[in-house]
């Protein structure tokens, strides 16, 4: 799903945007770019537990999406919230998706292109109003290529960042794998091997044609009786 074309992908921007206001927050992303430029992945979204009823943080999914988004309970370590989990999702859906958790912030940016074969990740995380104590914000993202440059903790096709309460964190990735809505190889082959063969059959077409002109048979048999007189 052009060369260059830009996709936005503020999944962990405007979730961290919404819970830094809050102070002590979880948030942890794992996100998986499909060969077919569509994402899977799990976030966790929760805040310290004031009680044992305490749901955390409220989320309400956006109705297009909201089919294809499992939300279900999360409490672990002390945390309260939602764990939310999707697959096959596009880019402008999972764009939606993080819209709901919350406003957009201007300390927050998230980015993803594609540019020909490679896709370009982007962003930077203000979290100098976020209380150090119990503050867990981390990204981690796996792709179907190969991972040829990032500032995180990379490993082959996938990049973990984990970032620091009280500071700005950047974090950036470049990463090869083919453009889903590029030719095919094997099909333009084929399509270029279809015109040859074509342009060729025409060539021999139009010698056969051109070297033996069709005979009119009453001219033939015209000159057959002067002939014999």
């Amino acid at each position: 799903m052009p060369s260059s074309r830009p996709r936005i992908l503020p999944l962990l921007g405007l979730l961290l945007a919404a819970l830094a206001l809050s102070g002590c927050a979880r948030v942890q992303a794992a996100l998986a770019v499909q060969p077919d430029d569509t994402v899977t992945g799990q976030i966790v979204v929760a805040t310290p537990e004031k009680g044992p009823d305490d749901p955390g943080p409220t989320i309400a999914l956006p109705p297009d999406v909201a089919s294809d988004v499992d939300v279900s309970e999360y409490r672990q370590d002390g945390y309260a919230g939602s764990v939310l989990r999707f697959e096959g999702l596009t880019f402008a859906q999972t764009a939606e998706l993080t819209q709901a958790v919350g406003p957009a912030g201007s300390k927050v940016r998230f980015e993803m292109r594609r540019a020909g074969s490679r896709v370009l990740v982007g962003g930077a995380v203000d979290l100098t109003t976020v209380a150090v104590d119990r503050a867990d914000f981390q990204l981690k993202m796996n792709f179907p290529g190969q991972v040829l440059e990032s500032n995180g903790d990379a490993d082959s096709s996938e990049v973990a960042w984990t970032f620091t309460p009280g500071e700005v964190g950047d974090f950036s990735a470049v990463v090869a794998y083919p453009d889903p809505q590029a030719p095919s190889p094997v099909n333009w082959t084929l399509g270029l091997a279809a015109m040859v063969g074509l342009a060729s059959a025409t060539v021999v077409l139009v010698a056969r044609r051109t070297r033996n002109p069709p005979v009119d048979g009453r001219a033939a048999r015209s000159g057959s009786d002067a002939g014999i007189r």
